[in-house]
């Protein structure tokens, strides 16, 4: 797959790969996701905005250049702005690719970073050279300013031009928790949610603080996804529970919605209201109790994105589906293009497996 470089979330050009749950695929223009979908669907989107979470500035007792990406809450200090879990890297910036990007100096408990306006100090440090536990000094209002005027997005090398808050944030964006953009709500516009009304397909949203999707370290990587914290809304929670009970199908706008929904829905998948932490990594030996369908970008393989979409369908369909995004010459990365993947059925399923014996 080739990545995209331009941060348009909607570029006219976009594709879609759609996978209907008898392994039948479609490629259409993206902005036809709506007509896969049936009267009755609830599409259920991340309404996170995202932080500038990539922060530069100096380790203090080194004096070396260092760049910190906000990659997550502590489980124990979910949505306190005084307490971040961090990737730090040291001098350069996204220009370099993340796994060309030198280590930082040695972090210890105690030690201060001065990131511009802001000052923090590392409080944990997390089993890897890179990976710390930060407490910022001051109010919230400060912590709050400091990170509105000094943080830019978290940026990638393949995209050259600085991304600006608005590029990576979707039109639902309401609470800033997201230290990336859960991107696959990019293919949204107000046009798009008005044609799902007009389709008779329902929409809620949930919030999750969507974390980092790579730190260049490969030992690091496989810990990802990091914990992250959420939100289901009663009125959400309560759509769910009537479209199960109807026998509608739930389709998730990303991962990060897949995420949630399956850790509050927990094995019985009735989808509680409230405030949760997910920390399950979902691949091909989970089973999904709530959702039936997922709107995704594409995802490279060995990616924890790219693990969750087994969940979905048989290995030897995910290994088709690669193929074809090749083929095609998808776009992938957040700009990228998208998969509208269906649930594969029992019966399809055992034909597959049957095919390959």
């Amino acid at each position: 797959m080739i990545a995209a470089d331009r941060p348009v979330q909607r570029p006219p050009t976009a594709k879609l790969l759609m996978v209907d749950n008898e392994g039948r695929f479609a490629h259409v223009p993206r902005d036809q996701f709506v007509d896969f979908l049936r009267p009755g669907d609830l599409v259920v989107a991340n309404d996170a905005a995202t932080l500038p979470a990539s922060l530069h500035g100096v380790h203090v007792p080194s004096g070396d250049a260092v760049e910190v990406r906000l990659a997550g809450w502590p489980a124990t200090a979910a949505g306190d702005v005084r307490h971040f879990d961090a990737v730090v890297f040291g001098a350069g910036d996204y220009h370099t690719r993340t796994e060309h990007r030198t280590l930082p100096p040695t972090l210890s408990i105690g030690d201060h970073l001065s990131l511009g306006p802001l000052s923090a100090t590392v409080v944990g440090t997390l089993g890897h050279p890179r990976l710390v536990s930060l407490e910022f000094d001051g109010s919230v209002d400060e912590i709050w300013a400091g990170i509105a005027r000094h943080g830019r997005p978290i940026q990638y090398a393949h995209i050259e031009e600085p991304l600006a808050l608005w590029d990576v944030w979707t039109v639902v964006a309401g609470p800033p928790v997201a230290f990336e953009p859960p991107s696959a709500g990019f293919a949204l516009s107000w046009a798009t949610i008005e044609r799902l009304h007009q389709r008779g397909v329902g929409f809620v949203t949930i919030t999750l603080a969507a974390g980092i999707s790579s730190t260049g370290d490969t030992e690091l990587d496989r810990r990802l996804p990091l914990a992250e914290p959420y939100r289901i809304p009663e009125g959400t929670a309560t759509a769910i529970a009537a479209a199960k009970l109807a026998g509608r199908r739930i389709v998730a706008i990303g991962t990060s919605v897949v995420r949630a929904l399956e850790h509050a829905g927990g094995r019985d998948g009735f989808v509680r209201a409230g405030d949760g932490v997910a920390t399950n990594r979902l691949d091909r030996r989970s089973h999904l109790a709530v959702v039936n369908s997922i709107l995704t970008g594409t995802h490279e393989p060995g990616t924890s994105h790219h693990d969750l979409l087994a969940a979905f369908v048989t290995p030897e369909t995910l290994a088709r589906i690669d193929e074809e995004l090749n083929a095609h010459e998808y776009l992938t990365h957040e700009f990228g293009d998208s998969l509208l993947i269906e649930r594969i059925s029992l019966a399809a399923e055992r034909a597959e497996t049957a095919e390959t014996m």
